[in-house]
C-alpha cells in the first residue's frame, strides 16, 4: 500500500506540474514491485506481479494509440500493475476512468466550457473513426493531466482490493 501510495502519488504531482511522467520513475516503480514480488512482500507472486505489469499496459495501450492518454500513463499502469497484481490493476484501471472522468468534466467546469466539451464528446462518440484526428487538433489548454486519475485508482484498488 505504501509503494502505491508514494509511486502513484509522486506520478501524479510530476504530471501536474510538467504534462508528463518521467520513464526512471516507471523503472523504479516497476523493479520495487517485481522486488517486492519476488521477496514475498506484496500478496502475490513474481507470475502476479508480471500478468499485473502486461495488463496495465494492454488496458492502457489503446487510449494511447487513439490519443486520449500519454506514453507514461501507460507505462504508469504497467508498473503499478507490478504492485497491484492481475486483479489489483484491472480495479485501478476502472477506478481512473471513472476518477479521469470526474476530472475532466471538473477540468470543462473550470475552464466554462462544459456544455461545448459534451457536446464534442457526444460527436466523437457517434463518430469514433474521428476520435484520433479531433484529440490530436485540440488546443494543449483542453487536456489536463491524467497522472491524477492513475493516482486515484491505484489508491482505491490497493485499499478495495488487498
Amino acid at each position: 500500500m505504501a509503494a502505491v501510495v508514494a509511486a502513484s502519488g509522486i506520478a501524479a504531482a510530476i504530471d501536474v506540474r510538467t504534462g508528463r511522467i518521467p520513464n526512471p520513475l516507471t523503472a523504479l516503480v516497476a523493479v520495487t514491485g517485481l522486488a517486492l514480488a519476488g521477496l514475498g512482500l506484496s500478496g502475490h507472486s513474481m507470475a502476479g506481479a508480471l500478468v499485473g505489469a502486461l495488463l496495465g499496459f494492454a488496458l492502457m495501450l489503446p487510449g494511447h494509440i487513439l490519443g486520449g492518454t500519454g506514453a507514461g500513463d501507460v507505462k504508469l499502469l504497467a508498473a503499478l500493475g507490478t504492485l497491484l497484481g492481475p486483479g489489483g490493476v484491472v480495479m485501478a484501471f476502472l477506478y481512473s476512468a471513472v476518477a479521469g472522468g470526474l476530472l475532466a468534466v471538473a477540468h470543462a467546469v473550470k475552464r466554462r466550457r462544459l456544455a461545448i466539451t459534451l457536446s464534442r464528446t457526444a460527436g466523437l462518440v457517434a463518430a469514433p473513426g474521428e476520435t484520433k484526428t479531433q484529440i490530436d487538433g485540440a488546443r494543449h489548454a483542453s487536456r489536463f493531466a491524467y497522472g491524477p486519475a492513475l493516482a486515484i485508482g491505484a489508491i482505491a484498488a490497493a485499499l478495495l482490493v488487498n
